[in-house]
């Protein structure tokens, strides 16, 4: 099992390598194999870490992490099969060939980064893991070239190296916490830190960790520092923007994950879970505000990307154990939902030529296979059943419940209601209000743009339709033992 966990960090590098090479589908080849070959890589990690953590040197995978790994991995092979029908649409560039190229390589750059985040043995790893993810998707966002897309990768590298400033004086403190414990020596590793438990000094801890969350949540997309979001997702390419929604959101939020392990063990699940639910409670409720009145469809799927990082840090804050479990299982679930959204996103865009919700009309009509699918992916982030979010939202509640956090369950539920109020209205009328008449409507060509682009969004449906109807044997498992390393099993 350790070769697995070097063969991930390097598999993707040697992607963008690859992709260097001429060849017209050589990076595309290259990119689909290597992207499925770390998804599979990854699932043999899931029964063993179920029964512990898996060492190599600085790489270390427990159950929490390689849930996070599994999220990133599943996207990885899905936005890689996916842009192969994408860049089908931009051959018409003019610089298409240098376009492509800086594509694959970004894609798999990208990939690489997340996949070494949740396998980083050590806060100080794990930072500079997150902010190399945070160098290569500006640049992804701004690939396109155009102002808005410049814009918003300018936006994105002001806000979260601020951010990423914070979490780093967040990563200084809990070095002095640990050092006055451990020695001048301690190298930031997770598990000396979780060991020395009270003896660190609570101060420290206490300030580390909101400056974690601070930090950290700015990658999130936790209110107030989620400004970024928006923009850089509406703008990015789309599988650039699945992968920022279903992967980096929830890469940064492991990283508050592990700080949120070494401050419940210092200072007691009391003071943690109370910063998480303000936060959480806080992003809840401006995503669902913004999802009622939104106009520009990726705009939408980015504020409910904030949605569901809200519910994410109200799940950890309620501290049940059945809550722990939706949490993690939300983090799959949301991957593969969130994806499925922006991929059918971007073939409506490439149909109807805008992002505009106003101007989409027709789709059942004229997309058969995307609009179902797409129709599926907005049900399952509205936490319908039988997909996978509904099980992971319904076991954040009844966490929620146990641990007799009444109002807030209760606020939960009615914010998610009033979130799924704004997806359904703008699903409606893009699917099922029919184009308006006139000169050109009816010789609109009926079909969709790609199979390769048609393909991931089936794959997706089917996870999220296991998730929730019955996650595998050891995915439980795997997902119970990450629940009880939340609740301070070591």
């Amino acid at each position: 099992m350790p070769a697995v966990l070097l063969a991930l960090t390097v598999l993707p590098l040697l992607g963008v390598v690859l992709s260097l090479l001429p060849g017209r589908w050589i990076a595309p080849a290259v990119s689909v194999t290597i992207g499925v070959a770390c998804l599979g890589l990854t699932l043999t990690l899931v029964p063993a870490a179920a029964h512990g953590p898996v060492v190599l040197g600085f790489l270390r995978a427990d159950a929490i992490s390689v849930v996070f790994e599994l999220g990133t991995a599943f996207l990885y092979a899905t936005a890689a099969v996916y842009s192969v029908g994408y860049l089908r649409g931009e051959h018409e560039r003019a610089d298409f060939s240098r376009y492509s190229g800086l594509f694959w390589v970004g894609l798999n750059l990208f990939a690489w980064s997340m996949l070494c985040a949740p396998l980083m043995n050590g806060l100080a790893l794990l930072w500079i893991a997150v902010e190399i993810t945070t160098v290569v998707s500006a640049l992804l966002v701004a690939l396109d070239g155009t102002r808005g897309s410049a814009e918003a990768a300018w936006k994105y590298v002001l806000i979260a190296s601020a951010g990423l400033g914070i979490a780093l004086l967040a990563t200084i403190v809990m070095d002095y916490a640990g050092a006055s414990v451990l020695g001048p020596s301690f190298d930031l590793a997770f598990t000396p830190l979780l060991h020395a438990g009270t003896a660190l000094p609570h101060p420290a801890v206490q300030l580390a960790f909101v400056l974690a969350v601070v930090g950290f949540g700015t990658k999130v997309g936790l209110f107030p520092v989620h400004t970024w979001l928006p923009d850089a997702h509406s703008e990015a390419p789309t599988p650039v923007s699945a992968m920022l929604s279903g992967a980096l959101l929830a890469v940064s939020f492991y990283a508050v994950l592990r700080y949120y392990q070494i401050a419940a063990t210092t200072l007691g699940s009391g003071f943690p879970r109370g910063v998480l639910l303000v936060f959480g409670m806080l992003s809840l409720l401006l995503a669902a505000l913004y999802l009622v009145e939104q106009g520009n469809l990726k705009r939408l799927l980015a504020y409910s990307s904030v949605e569901h990082m809200g519910i994410l840090a109200i799940g950890v804050s309620f501290g049940a154990p059945i809550a722990f479990t939706g949490v993690l299982l939300h983090v799959l679930a949301h991957a593969a939902a969130k994806s499925n959204a922006f991929f059918g996103a971007g073939v409506l865009v490439r149909a109807y030529g805008t992002k505009e919700i106003g101007r989409i009309r027709g789709g059942l009509d004229r997309l058969p296979w995307t609009a179902p699918l797409f129709l599926c992916a907005i049900l399952a982030l509205s936490a319908m059943p039988p997909f996978g979010l509904f099980r992971s939202e319904f076991q954040i509640v009844a966490g929620g419940l146990a641990s007799a956090r009444y109002v807030p369950a209760a606020a939960m539920v009615a914010l998610v209601t009033l979130a799924f109020l704004g997806l359904s209205m703008a699903t409606t009328r893009m699917l099922f209000v029919p184009r308006p008449g006139g000169p050109g409507a009816a010789t609109a060509p009926r079909g969709e743009p790609s199979a390769w682009m048609v393909a991931p969004m089936v794959v997706g449906v089917l996870a999220l339709l296991v998730l929730g109807l019955h996650p595998p044997d050891a995915l439980a498992a795997l997902i119970a033992r990450g629940a009880a390393e939340l609740g301070g099993a070591l």
